[in-house]
């Protein structure tokens, strides 16, 4: 069983005996726009970034729809053998056992504390193998770099 990425360019309903040979051995096919090729694996390392804690917090503890779409996002990371790193833009922080004791105020008007932001950081990286890193914004470019390229 394999995820399959199908270029966004191939034509829909052309290639129905490749499409029926994916579906005979578990494969799943993801339509998404490549820059060359018409088929390929997900990356082996992405990196999703974040302007701040705030973000994070909304995306792991705000609104239900909100946390069903996170965990969606690292469950099909999990699924395709990819790591994801979400990488936080906050210089007030290193690591996240620094949110502790810490309280955010999320845009629904909810305060959480710091403590259940990095439980729920500690449980999601349990589950998905998804990693949490923080790095000042003007260094994002650099940390993105060394993360695609040394996982």
């Amino acid at each position: 069983m394999a995820y399959i990425i199908e270029d966004t360019r191939q034509k829909v309903n052309k290639h129905k005996v490749k499409h029926e040979s994916f579906d005979a051995a578990g494969d799943t096919v993801i339509r998404s726009k490549l820059l060359f090729g018409d088929y390929a694996l997900p990356p082996a390392i992405a990196v999703d970034t974040k302007e701040n804690v705030l973000e994070i917090a909304y995306n792991m503890c705000g609104c239900v729809s909100e946390k069903k779409r996170f965990a969606a996002e690292c469950y099909t990371a999990r699924l395709c053998n990819s790591k994801l790193v979400y990488l936080i833009e906050d210089s007030r922080y290193k690591e996240p056992s620094d949110l502790i004791g810490e309280h955010f105020e999320l845009h629904n008007g909810v305060t959480i504390p710091g403590t259940q932001l990095y439980n729920a950081m500690v449980v999601t990286s349990g589950k998905y193998g998804v990693e949490f890193r923080f790095c000042k914004p003007e260094e994002s470019a650099e940390v993105i770099k060394e993360i695609l390229l040394n996982g």
